[in-house]
């Protein structure tokens, strides 16, 4: 299982309506993101600095992101929520750059101690 976190600048004059297209997301959507592996799905807000926060988990992100780059249904939903991403080429989904996890407290309170 691999964990994902990422961040993604939204149109500070937007935030409110990008809040609002979440409630609810599209059920075929939330299909496709099931379907495509990955699991854990959150994504938090840091309001004042318009900045998102998102994390999930998957066994594979390669084949999780490629099945949602093919999927007609994430197209759709990338393409109507372009407008909320300044200066990004392309859709939002494939352009966030993942962070580096520098310290998980499950991982290390699980190592062995002779590792």
């Amino acid at each position: 299982m691999t964990r994902i976190a990422f961040t993604l600048q939204v149109r500070p004059d937007m935030i409110d309506a990008y809040i609002a297209r979440h409630n609810p997301v599209w059920p075929e959507m939330l299909a496709e993101i099931e379907a495509s592996g990955r699991r854990n799905y959150s994504i938090f807000l840091d309001r004042g600095r318009a900045t998102l926060f998102g994390y999930y988990e998957t066994d594979d992100d390669d084949a999780a992101r490629a099945y949602l780059a093919s999927s007609p249904v994430a197209a759709r939903w990338e393409a109507s929520m372009a407008e909320f991403f300044p200066n990004i080429d392309g859709r939002a989904d494939q352009a966030a750059t993942p962070l580096t996890e520098v310290f998980n407290l499950h991982d290390q309170l699980t190592e062995s101690p002779l590792a």
